[in-house]
């Protein structure tokens, strides 16, 4: 099963298409008639001890330095997938020790077919589920809610997320570590550095959660040392011991920092060279509480961002990227609001799962056409003091065209209360997008827990906004409830609803759709045959129904999710089936001179879906969703292709289309991207993008060449073009373009 599935397109409701559709739904009771009676073995309670040593390990894939002697190993490893608790099919074992600046995790990985390990990617920053890795994750609170997750694969990649909450890890996070890896004659040998200066943590904690994982790219086997449902999130990580001399230091980051960018406006001819130096101050206050300090912050090199094309009338959701707004970014979560984790995925659109956050960094620092708006400085505090999670947050935003500069602010505090749930106040000030006053104020209670007998997980929340606009009184408050059993085994379940009244608008936040009330759910049974070629196979139904406060129903979607199965080589087939209502009370355009004209709409809609394993050198993702759209029919049919010819080059191509035909008139969407990243070594890397959509009719292209000798020290050189097809006749023209030369150098003192 996949943690991304294709969007759903819409189509039109027959009576019969009702019933065979709502048949589906027997599949989960006829072919799992265990479903509710599922039990899992609960496998924590796992406890090591672990020395510190004075002398640390030189980090080179070679075993032989003398701390390796005092390390504590883990070898009492089981498989996570595909059979959980199972014997590993191949030889695994860690090593553990630390010195009083970070920790240390060695491991030595057999295999009896070493020519097969999954090695294809050179490039930091690139990742695929075809990749041989190892996983170390620390919760140095060891509370079992929130923790690190540091990735390192076969040929010394490194990726890093932090984890929102017990089920959703933020990939994007970015924190300063090492590994080496060395590749032996019957495997590969890995060696992990966490400096203790990039974590969170009370240095009267003795005991931090840990967990250790391998996983096996062409086989799809995860083994690890603890595990739970199938899952290996802070909820069910072992213990390690013997942490009491772990040290800060001085606990402080400098980064420097300066762009020279060239850009020229190829309309006017205008062009433009600026210098520009940044700063940006991480201090801990205590180990556990972190101070920040950016000053003229610049955000080249991010990345752009994967181009949407929207046939809603509502708006859609882009993940932050920026490093400054990811760091200790799980602080700012509210009430369960958005995420999705990779055991528990919804066919639910992000944009719909998002909608009523009190605080969304993107809308800092960007206009709504998305162009970047400066940010003279800003502060903020995070971390964790005596049960609490504290985030503040202010922003000094510069003038952007009619926008006069802005102070903002954002203060998130939350209590940890009943072992694994929490209770807490969010409130943000100001407007980045106009000069008008607004403040939101909010409460939420977050209630988990992971102790069920069965392995499985509760996960609930109830919250309640406030929004203060300049010239608007009443209606402006929202609130929302929600409970999930996200077993990644057996059965699972979850259901939410949201009220979000009319004149709510979180400035600093994100609103899809105002004035209504949001239902949806979802239910399904995951099974695990036992042998054979199929690994899993899931069935089950996904529901949204949103109303006006009136009662008017706007939207509802019901989708199918018939059958998605995944084999041992972890290919994937899907077979959705949907339903869709909408109620159209003003005509919007849904492309250029194409009117839905008002009225009351019902159409379905099929998809099918198959993805090849990602082990292998071409993987594919393709879809074909095809049915009726409002009162016309769409066909939507896209692919996806990945090439890695060698551990060098990647190719990645890109094609979706919407064939819309209305009795309104017809419209065709193209939306096509291709990436080219050489990568020269495992720090020297070319990363090649672009990006052409037909309802913009804009080609985007982004250059960057990368140097990262070690994480937190870059040199980058950034190449930009926009290109427009004024006639439409694709004779593309040349609009802007900028070349940036970055470079930024973290001292860790």
């Amino acid at each position: 099963m996949r943690s991304e599935q294709k969007p759903d397109c819409e189509c039109r409701r027959t009576a019969a298409a009702r019933a065979g559709a709502f048949a589906s739904m027997a599949v989960i009771f006829l072919v799992f008639p265990h479903a509710l009676g599922a039990q899992m073995v609960d496998a924590s309670g796992k406890r090591i001890d672990i020395f510190m040593i004075d002398e640390a390990p030189v980090l080179d894939g070679v075993l032989d330095d003398d701390a390796w002697a005092f390390a504590t190993p883990i070898t009492d490893l089981h498989q996570v997938d595909p059979e959980e608790f199972a014997d590993p099919t191949e030889k695994t074992s860690f090593l553990v020790v630390y010195t009083p600046d970070a920790l240390y995790v060695a491991a030595i990985f057999h295999d009896r077919e070493p020519d097969k390990i999954g090695a294809q990617i050179l490039r930091q920053g690139d990742w695929s589920w075809g990749e041989d890795s190892v996983t170390v994750m620390v919760d140095p609170m060891n509370q079992g809610r929130r923790g690190y997750l540091f990735d390192l694969m076969a040929n010394s990649v490194r990726n890093q997320a932090v984890f929102e909450n017990v089920t959703t890890a933020n990939w994007n996070w970015r924190g300063i570590w090492r590994g080496e890896t060395r590749f032996t004659d019957d495997g590969w040998i890995a060696e992990v550095e966490i400096p203790f200066k990039t974590l969170s943590f009370d240095p009267k904690n003795d005991v931090w959660g840990l967990n250790v994982t391998r996983f096996i790219g062409r086989k799809g086997e995860l083994i690890g040392w603890t595990s739970k449902n199938r899952t290996t999130n802070p909820a069910s990580f072992g213990e390690v011991g013997g942490m009491s001399g772990a040290q800060k230091g001085a606990g402080l980051d400098v980064v420097p920092s300066a762009n020279l960018r060239q850009s020229k406006d190829y309309e006017t001819g205008d062009k433009e060279d600026s210098f520009e130096p940044a700063l940006d101050v991480f201090y801990k206050v205590t180990p556990s509480l972190t101070g920040s300090l950016t000053i003229n912050t610049d955000f080249s090199g991010t990345g752009v961002d994967e181009r949407q094309i929207n046939l809603t009338r509502f708006g859609l959701f882009f993940p932050e990227r920026r490093m400054f707004f990811l760091q200790d970014t799980d602080i700012f979560e509210f009430g369960g609001i958005g995420g999705q984790n990779e055991d528990d995925p919804t066919t639910i659109s992000r944009a719909e799962r998002e909608s009523g956050r009190p605080f969304f960094s993107r809308r800092i620092g960007l206009s709504e056409s998305g162009e970047t708006i400066d940010i003279d400085y800003g502060g903020k505090l995070t971390g964790r003091a005596g049960g609490w999670d504290i985030g503040v947050l202010g922003i000094r935003q510069d003038e952007f065209e009619s926008l006069d500069p802005s102070n903002l602010f954002v203060a998130r505090l939350s209590k940890n209360v009943l072992g694994e749930s929490g209770v807490g106040a969010v409130f943000t000030k100001g407007d980045p997008a106009s000069n008008v006053d607004n403040s939101v104020a909010g409460v939420d209670f977050r209630y988990l827990n992971t102790r069920l007998s069965n392995g499985g997980v509760i996960e609930g929340a109830a919250w309640y906004q406030q929004s203060d606009t300049e010239g608007i009184e009443g209606d402006d408050s929202a609130y929302g409830v929600s409970i999930d059993m996200p077993n990644a085994e057996g059965f699972r379940a979850g259901i939410a609803y949201k009220q979000i009244e009319e004149n709510f608008y979180p400035a600093l936040g994100f609103v899809n759709r105002v004035d209504v009330s949001d239902l949806s759910g979802d239910t399904g049974y995951t099974w695990y045959p036992d042998g054979g070629t199929v690994r899993s196979v899931f069935s089950g139904v996904d529901f949204q129904r949103i109303e006006t406060l009136d009662g008017e129903l706007q939207t509802q979607a019901i989708t199918f999710r018939t059958v998605e199965l995944q084999n041992n080589n972890s290919d994937f087939i899907g077979l959705h089936y949907a339903l869709y209502d909408e109620n159209i009370d003003t005509p919007f355009e849904i492309s250029e001179g194409i009117e839905i004209p008002v009225g009351e709409y019902s159409f379905d809609q099929y998809c099918v879906i198959i993805e090849t394993g990602q082990h292998r050198k071409l993987y594919v993702e393709t879809y074909y969703c095809g049915g009726e759209f409002f009162d016309g029919d769409i066909t939507n049919p896209g692919i996806a292709m990945t090439w890695r010819p060698s551990r060098h080059f990647a190719m990645a191509l890109g094609y979706d289309v919407s064939d819309v035909q209305l009795p309104q008139g017809e419209f065709t969407t193209r939306l096509s991207s291709l990436s080219a990243n050489i990568a020269f070594t495992n720090t020297w890397s070319l990363e090649n993008l672009v990006q052409y959509d037909n309802v913009s009719e804009t080609i985007g292209l982004n250059s960057i060449l990368r140097w990262m000798p070690l994480a937190g020290r870059e040199v980058l050189l950034i190449v930009n073009r926009e290109l427009l097809d004024y006639t439409q006749d694709n004779d593309f023209e040349t609009v802007t373009g900028d070349v940036t030369f970055k470079f930024s150098y973290t001292f860790r003192f």
